[in-house]
This record gives C-alpha cells, sequence and structure tokens, in this order.
C-alpha cells in the first residue's frame, strides 16, 4: 500500500485509497494499479470500517487495501477508454485538428503514470503521447465523508484539440438496482423520479445554461427499494451551474457506472498548444442509511464552507407579493413599519425599483433607481429599514438586459448571440455576455456605485432568461455558456471580495440555480417561486436533499396563491416556511389583526427553535402519498422538530409518526409546536417514551383536516 503523503512513481504497485474527512459515515474510493494503463477504480462506496466483511474469506496474498476491490463485480478505469477495450461510452470524447483536417487522436491510450497520495487528495498523473494529451485525475477528501473527484485535460501536441466531452465515471456497487433522479419546471422544482437499472443508458442532458429548472442536479444510484433512512446508496453531483450530461450506463456484460461532466456544444472547447482543460468537481457520497445520509453527508460539507451564513438566519420580509412593480415609498414603509413590529430581521426590495421599470418588458439592465419614483434615490426607504433595525436588500438581474433599455441602446453588440442574428426573446430580454471585460466593469461599477449610495445588507440575484442561441458577442458566435458560467462565477466573487459585507442569494427563476459550486459561494437560495404551501411542501422536501435547511427562502404569503389560486390558512403557509429560511411576502397592510398577531406568534415559535432547524440532522419519514413527514435531530440527540402534513384527502386511521435517529437510551417528552388551531386534533403534549420506542413505534397520528401541518418537538429528559 502506498502509505498517506508518500509518492509512487511512475505507477503504484499495490492498491491506494483515499477516504472522506468526518462525517458519520466515510466514502472510500480504491484504485487498482494496470500494467497496461490507467489505474481501475476497484471500489467507490463506503469504507470497510462501515461495511461487515467478516463473512470473507480473503487469502493471504491479497493485502488488506485490496479487499473493497472484492466488493465490486467489475473494476472501471479511472477514464475508460475505447482502445483499453471498454465497449460504452468514452469518458473523454475529442479530436485534433491537424494539417490533413479533423479526426485525428480520437481514439486514447493513456499510460499508467504516477500516483500522488496522502490523506486528503490523490492525483494520477498520465500521457498519451502518440495523441499528444497529458492528463490529471484529482480526487480529494471533503468534510461530511464524501469525495469530489475531476479530470484535467492538457494539450501538449501540435494543433488545436477539440474536447466534445470529458467526464467522471463512477462504477456502481455491487447490488444496486435502482435509479433515483430529479425533473421539474418553473413552480415545480426537483420532483424525484424511479427507475430500474437496466443495460443501456438513462441519460440527463441539459442545455438551458444557468436557469436549472428541469436538470436533476444529482443521480442517487442503491438497492432496490432504498428509502429515505434504509438501503445502501452512492450519490453523484456535479458542482456547476451550466449546461450538463449526467448519465447511468449498463453494459450487456453487467458492468454499471454513473457519469457526471459538462455539456458541451460543438466546437465550444477547442484547446490550443498548451492549454489544460479543469472540468467540474463531480462530489460522491455513499450510505448505508439512505437518502438521508446521503442528505446528511453534503449538508456537514456545506455547513463547513467559508461562505456557510453565520447564524442565525434571519425572517425575512420582501413586498414583491404586495405590490410587484407598483413601488411607492408610503406603502413600502408601511411594510417596512409592520414586518419590523411583527419580528421581521430583513428586508428586501425587490424587481421594480430601477429606472424604467414600467413593465417586465421595460428597463432592466438600468441599474439606477428610478427618479420619477425615488427622486431621492433608495435612501429614504433605506434609512427606515436600518432605523427599525432590519438589515435591507436589494434584487437585481445582472446577466440580462431588455431592448427597451438604455444600456441595449448604447451598447447592442453586448448581447449573446449567433452570428448576426438576435437570439429568440424569452421574458423580453436578451442575456449580456459576461465573458467581455467591458461588460463584466460596467455590472461592477453600477453595483459599486449602489453600494456606495446606500448601505446594502443582502442581495437577491436573479436569472430568468434560458441560454438560448447563446454564441460569443465578439465575433465569432461560438458557444458561450460554458464561458458565460464562469464568468458569472468571476463576476459574484469579484463583487463579493469587494463588498464582504454583503449576503448573497441565489435565485434563478426561483430554484433554478441551487448546485454545490453556487453554494460555495452565496448565504442563501429562493427554493421556487411559487409560494402555495401546498406546491412548496415536496419541494423544499427534496431540494433539502442538497442544500441544509437555512439556505432554503420560504415565505408566507398571501391566503390565495398568486400562482395556483388555492386558498390555505396560515398555519399550514407558517409551518411550511418554517422548514427553510423563514419569511414574508404578503400584504400586510390588508391583513387582519388577529391575522398579523398570529403570524407575530408563528415568527417568535421560529426564532426559538431555527438554531436546531439550522445545525441538526435532516430526517425523513416514510409516510403514504398525500402525507409528507420531515424533521431534524439535534447533533448530540438532545432534542427534535418535525413536522406532519396532511397534502391530501382525510386519512381514516392516521398513520403513526416514527421519529428516527434518536437515543435509544434517553427518554423524551414530547409537545405541540403549533399555535392553537381548531383543524388540529393532535394530543402529543406529555406524552413521554424512550428514543427506542419513539423511533419503533412513534407518535399516535393526528386527525387532521385536509390542507393542514403540525409541528412536534421532542426534547430529552
Amino acid at each position: 500500500m502506498i502509505e498517506p503523503g508518500r509518492v509512487a512513481v511512475p505507477a503504484p504497485t499495490a492498491p491506494v485509497s483515499l477516504s472522506g474527512l468526518g462525517g458519520t459515515e466515510t466514502t472510500t474510493m480504491v484504485l487498482l494499479p494496470r500494467a497496461d494503463g490507467l489505474p481501475d477504480i476497484g471500489w467507490i462506496g463506503l469504507s470497510l470500517a462501515a461495511t461487515d466483511v467478516r463473512s470473507l474469506t480473503i487469502p493471504a496474498s491479497v493485502e488488506t487495501t485490496a479487499w473493497n476491490s472484492w466488493l465490486i463485480g467489475s473494476p472501471v478505469s479511472m477514464l475508460p477508454e475505447h482502445a483499453r477495450g471498454y465497449l460504452g461510452r468514452p469518458a473523454l470524447l475529442g479530436h485534433r485538428v491537424g494539417p490533413e483536417g479533423p479526426g485525428s487522436d480520437w481514439s486514447t491510450a493513456f499510460g499508467p503514470g504516477a500516483v500522488r497520495c496522502d490523506d486528503r487528495s490523490l492525483v494520477v498523473q498520465a500521457t498519451d503521447e502518440a495523441a499528444g494529451l497529458e492528463l490529471r485525475f484529482e480526487a480529494e477528501a471533503v468534510q461530511g465523508g464524501g469525495l469530489r473527484l475531476r479530470h484535467l485535460l492538457t494539450n501538449a501536441g501540435t494543433g488545436p484539440y477539440v474536447v466534445d466531452a470529458l467526464e467522471v465515471v463512477i462504477p456502481v456497487p455491487t447490488g444496486a438496482g435502482e435509479i433515483l433522479d430529479f425533473t421539474g419546471r418553473w413552480a415545480r422544482e426537483r420532483q424525484p423520479q424511479r427507475r430500474a437499472l437496466a443495460d443501456g443508458q438513462w441519460v440527463r442532458e441539459h442545455r438551458r445554461g444557468m436557469r436549472i429548472l428541469d436538470g436533476t442536479g444529482l443521480i442517487v444510484v442503491g438497492t432496490p427499494g432504498f428509502g429515505y433512512g434504509d438501503g445502501e446508496v452512492l450519490g453523484v453531483h456535479l458542482a456547476w451551474s451550466g449546461n450538463h450530461r449526467y448519465a447511468v450506463e449498463q453494459l450487456s456484460s453487467g458492468t454499471a457506472v454513473v457519469r457526471a461532466g459538462e455539456l458541451l456544444h460543438p466546437g465550444e472547447l477547442v484547446l490550443a498548444e498548451g492549454e489544460t482543460y479543469a472540468m467540474p468537481w463531480v462530489h460522491v457520497a455513499a450510505s448505508a442509511r439512505g437518502l438521508d445520509g446521503l442528505a446528511d453527508a453534503t449538508h456537514q460539507y456545506v455547513r463547513s464552507l467559508a461562505a456557510h451564513p453565520s447564524p442565525p438566519a434571519p425572517v425575512m420580509f420582501n413586498p414583491w407579493e404586495a405590490v410587484y412593480l407598483d413601488h411607492d415609498l408610503d406603502t413600502l414603509a408601511a411594510l417596512v413599519d409592520i414586518s419590523a413590529r411583527l419580528g421581521a430581521e430583513r428586508f428586501v426590495l425587490d424587481d421594480g425599483w430601477f429606472a424604467g421599470r414600467k413593465s417586465l418588458d421595460d428597463g432592466l439592465g438600468d441599474w439606477t433607481p428610478d427618479p420619477a419614483v425615488w427622486p431621492d434615490g433608495l435612501a429614504p426607504l433605506v434609512d427606515r429599514v436600518h432605523e427599525k433595525g432590519m438589515e435591507f436588500g436589494l434584487w437585481w438581474e445582472p446577466e440580462a438586459v431588455n431592448p427597451n433599455s438604455a444600456v441595449y441602446r448604447d451598447h447592442p453588440d453586448w448581447i449573446l448571440r449567433t452570428g448576426d442574428r438576435s437570439p429568440v426573446l424569452e421574458r423580453n430580454c436578451y442575456l449580456l455576455d459576461l465573458s467581455r471585460k467591458d461588460v463584466r466593469t460596467h455590472l461592477l461599477d453600477a453595483f459599486d456605485r449602489l453600494a456606495a449610495a446606500h448601505p446594502i445588507d443582502f442581495v437577491k440575484w436573479d436569472h430568468n432568461r434560458d441560454h438560448i442561441d447563446g454564441g460569443d458577442s465578439q465575433g465569432s458566435g461560438r458557444p458561450a455558456s460554458r464561458r458565460q458560467t464562469l464568468a458569472f462565477r468571476e463576476l459574484l466573487d469579484e463583487l463579493a471580495r469587494r463588498h464582504p459585507g454583503i449576503s448573497w442569494e441565489s435565485c434563478a427563476s426561483g430554484g433554478g440555480r441551487i448546485d454545490l459550486d453556487v453554494l460555495e459561494r452565496v448565504q442563501s437560495t429562493w427554493t421556487s417561486d411559487v409560494t402555495d404551501p401546498l406546491s412548496r411542501q415536496p419541494i423544499q422536501h427534496w431540494t433539502a436533499q442538497l442544500a441544509p435547511l437555512e439556505y432554503l427562502g420560504a415565505h408566507v404569503a398571501a391566503p390565495v396563491s398568486h400562482q395556483t389560486g388555492r386558498t390555505s390558512t396560515l398555519d399550514l403557509r407558517a409551518a411550511t416556511a418554517f422548514f427553510g429560511q423563514f419569511g414574508v411576502q404578503w400584504d400586510l397592510t390588508k391583513v387582519p389583526v388577529h391575522e398579523l398577531d398570529r403570524l407575530a406568534c408563528w415568527i417568535g415559535l421560529y426564532k426559538r427553535h431555527r438554531t436546531l432547524l439550522h445545525t441538526g440532522r435532516l430526517t425523513r419519514v416514510e409516510l403514504p402519498d398525500g402525507l409528507l413527514a420531515h424533521g431534524v435531530v439535534a447533533r448530540d440527540r438532545s432534542e427534535a422538530l418535525f413536522s406532519y402534513a396532511q397534502l391530501d384527502e382525510i386519512v381514516p386511521v392516521p398513520p403513526r409518526l416514527r421519529i428516527p435517529g434518536l437515543d435509544p437510551d434517553r427518554t423524551y417528552r414530547a409537545s405541540l409546536v403549533t399555535p392553537t388551531d381548531p383543524s388540529v386534533t393532535w394530543d402529543v403534549t406529555g406524552i413521554q417514551a424512550s428514543g427506542a420506542a419513539l423511533g419503533a413505534l412513534g407518535l399516535p397520528g393526528p386527525a387532521r383536516a385536509p390542507q393542514s401541518a403540525a409541528l412536534v418537538h421532542l426534547r430529552a429528559l
């Protein structure tokens, strides 16, 4: 075995392993040497410390570190190649444009290479001298027990090399037979779907650029029937906010892999001589505790990031559904006063504040306060917000521009376009080419002026347009989606560097930009544009598979949903917003006093429990369709908080609510958290039981009206 910190050159002669950092469960990758090529991934999954191997009989000649390779049917190369006999899709697709034209060096055969390994990283470097290519495979251990992997490809030959695809390929562990991924659309993000693992490829491709409403974002493979708390699962996530391709591939031989990488348009990535392409990181985690085990690994990773928001997550008020584009200082000032009195801690001025914004067709891109509405700038409102002890936040959408705007009239050449034609209008706007230095300078200067004139604490960064026909604006018209995604990252990073006191929220037509790359940079996400609680419950339930609850913007809106027209009670709306970053988006000037008092009660309850909500372990409960239960258990298992939602019709005998994850040897006391609600019949307050009993038997199910929810708190005695 290669001991941590030592280097093997040119190739290892024994298995090399890397395991994740910390975490309740640890994911391990084992590389097996090959004399004729790149190492194989012999195993990627739970480490042997978490696997019962007592039944294995291992010959004395087999080293302990190679045991994991016995647990997978067919090891797979870290870069499957056609030249080495892999009959599925090669991990690298590309070709060189040489003196005789395109098409040479299309089939690679990388040599064994050199391996460097320590307790936090593993690097393999290899060369295909005939093809003129150098490959670097990097694996890093991350907090939460998972790993992240990527390839870097360098053109070391003569002439340009066209990269059509480069993917990380992960072998599927033995016993996995089911796939879970996600689909969605606007106001219905992250809907799960399952299918059996079978021969062929299950492919999910995304070409919308940075508005990922229908992309999967995550592939999970596991033992058939895996659930929230049971089953052996492996999760794969591409940390990238742009076009992507995920696939699960099973060959007729039985070899099965998960693959992930950027989706590149034709000719989008051409490496000049000496140029290197670094693909996005692919995160991999394994769990023997089902989907909640995977979520816990990811949440621990995100909570370890430098950008993770400092607790507590503030209660937010956003007047969008109260006023939309009709901005009036007196109305907004009244909303400031009422929201502050109810306990809000952040006031966010949404779309409509900038020059010429009479409708969604006008003004986008002109980032100065509209003098017709704000003759004194935003200062009167900002001062009012700060006087009330709240943070001030502002909406902007820097990537887009309306044709009816000053910036477009002055710079029509700044938009992404293919050739001489303009792309189709979507939401009556185009996209600015962020890869241009003059465009980024314009946006940086515009925001710097805003921040200098108005103390800004929070920015809701929105993005509402797909990358349709998005070519380079500077003459070539070549595909620009990848460059645009990198430039978005660069712009956000530079703004965060210039304005370190500002918190940033990722929004893209709702929850269209939530991935581990953007979560390295922001402190909040807008989960969905739909605020109807019946729609929101499953969206938040599944978005939490990746993002911790403290990132999930969740607002109490009007009784009649502005998106669906459905009527819901305040208690259902508030109980839904409870399991996220609680906010309000409602015309409070028209709300009866008794409803305001009840909303203030909910805000007080949220503040009392938000530390638990935003530090605990996500735990979800299997229930029949129409019922949804989820909660958090404190890391030290001293308390827990759960929601039991009746989304559909009345259930004659409500299922019991099991509470997994508690200390089996401690006794807990239950109490109903929900304010007194005539629709609630759930007499659980005062019940005492052991953690073992609550996990196995649970609490009696509540007799509830349809479209209602109740919260229960458990504290160890």
